[in-house]
């Protein structure tokens, strides 16, 4: 059952022509972000948006007749599901594929316009899998893993290959981790062509199954976390021994510093990732000192997410860097003097965005008046100059969240 550097390049050789060589980049404005010389792996340019397409790939591919007949079944929150689906449809192998409800409509869509019938079962992976296993055994299906299966993990295996080909002199490999099979691919390719490598893992802090596998600790797993595609409760027995023997540390990232990983991937180096995807730039961020100066490889393992979940981040980005900021202004009760504050910020070269009278509050008297205003500034330092000056005019601001601005 151990997968070997042979078993990868075997793995590359099948893989050929049905998916895609991703480019290897440097991307300056992270290198200049992060203090390290960056160099990204794009899986988002895979017909279905993730490396999960060559794990797939391999493992139908090596289906006898019989096997292909029967159909195969799977479970994913999203990419692999898609990734099985569409190498199924290539090789007209029927695909069963399991889903937990709070899949993104995005993921859940995309697999069925793959050709899948989708079932959507389960809060959890976990809860997923123990339906696929159910239906496999009730309908004869064929067991399609998303990480413990010696295909899967050689044709994950892939990516690595080929970053260390094309730039063998890479410092570090940071690889997302669900259930392991990336990055144990990814390690045992590495460390064979270059021993000296060193293997970084990073999971969600609501999830770190690595981890605690490794530490053997008991960490919580659990709660909705923007890496749904590494959201994942059990690793596999045959990706843990790699990681333990291959893996020199797992980083643990909260939400926040994920958010900003995937608002860094869209507005620094303008390509799209996943929550998953971007894990790798989070732990970067999250811990700078570690890869200063070093030349790191990235893989942008997935850009599969909701556009709506997108736009939100990309707000709460601009707020966390004070270009987005809102105000309470304690102001007279009396005609146009809204014209005046917005005049006075349209000087000060505010952006008004939302606008919010209070006029019931008790701290205030009864010709008087509290205003929310949510505006856009340049940066942190042009916002304190704003409440500067408003407190200057009299209006006592006070700086609100802008969610409670809203209210």
């Amino acid at each position: 059952m151990k997968v070997t550097l042979a078993d990868i390049e075997a793995a590359r050789r099948v893989i050929a022509g049905h998916v895609l060589q991703t480019p290897l980049l440097l991307a300056p404005p992270l290198s200049a972000l992060t203090g390290a010389e960056v160099y990204v792996k794009y899986e988002n340019l895979q017909v279905t948006n993730s490396f999960k397409e060559r794990g797939a790939c391999v493992k139908l591919a090596a289906l006898g007749a019989d096997e292909r007949r029967r159909g195969v079944i799977a479970m994913s929150a999203g990419n692999h599901a898609q990734a099985v689906a569409y190498h199924a449809r290539r090789l007209a192998i029927p695909a069963t594929i399991v889903m937990p409800v709070s899949t993104p409509f995005v993921k859940v869509k995309a697999t069925e316009a793959f050709g899948a019938n989708v079932v959507l079962d389960g809060e959890t992976l976990t809860q997923a899998q123990s339906r696929a296993e159910a239906i496999a055994a009730e309908r004869d299906l064929v067991w399609v893993h998303p990480y413990d299966d010696p295909h899967i993990i050689a044709g994950q295996g892939t990516v690595a290959l080929e970053m260390l080909q094309e730039i063998p002199g890479l410092d570090v490999l940071v690889i997302p981790v669900g259930g392991g099979g990336l990055i144990a691919g990814s390690a045992i390719a590495a460390r064979s062509m270059r021993p000296s490598i060193e293997i970084i893992g990073v999971e969600s802090t609501l999830y770190p199954s690595m981890w605690n596998a490794v530490h053997r600790a008991n960490l919580p797993c659990g709660g909705a976390t923007l890496a749904e595609g590494i959201a994942v409760s059990n690793v596999g027995t045959l990706t843990l021994p790699v990681v333990r023997e291959l893996v020199s540390d797992i980083i643990l990232v909260d939400e926040p510093m994920i958010e900003r990983a995937v608002n860094a991937f869209l507005t620094a180096q303008k390509v799209m990732a996943e929550g998953a995807g971007a894990a790798g730039l989070a732990a970067m961020l999250a811990a700078p000192e570690r890869f200063a100066g070093r030349k790191v490889g990235l893989i942008l393992c997935g850009g599969n997410i909701d556009p709506r979940i997108l736009a939100s981040i990309m707000v709460r980005e601009l707020e966390r860097s004070d270009r987005i900021v809102s105000f309470r202004l304690t102001i007279p009760d009396r005609p146009g003097i809204l014209g005046q504050i917005a005049s006075r910020l349209g000087e000060l070269g505010a952006n008004i965005l939302t606008v919010d009278h209070h006029r019931l509050f008790l701290d205030v008297p009864a010709k008087g008046a509290k205003l929310d205003i949510t505006m856009e500034t340049r940066d942190g330092s042009h916002a304190e100059d704003i409440f500067r000056a408003l407190a200057k005019d009299g209006y006592h601001p006070v700086r609100v969240e802008s969610g409670a601005a809203l209210k």
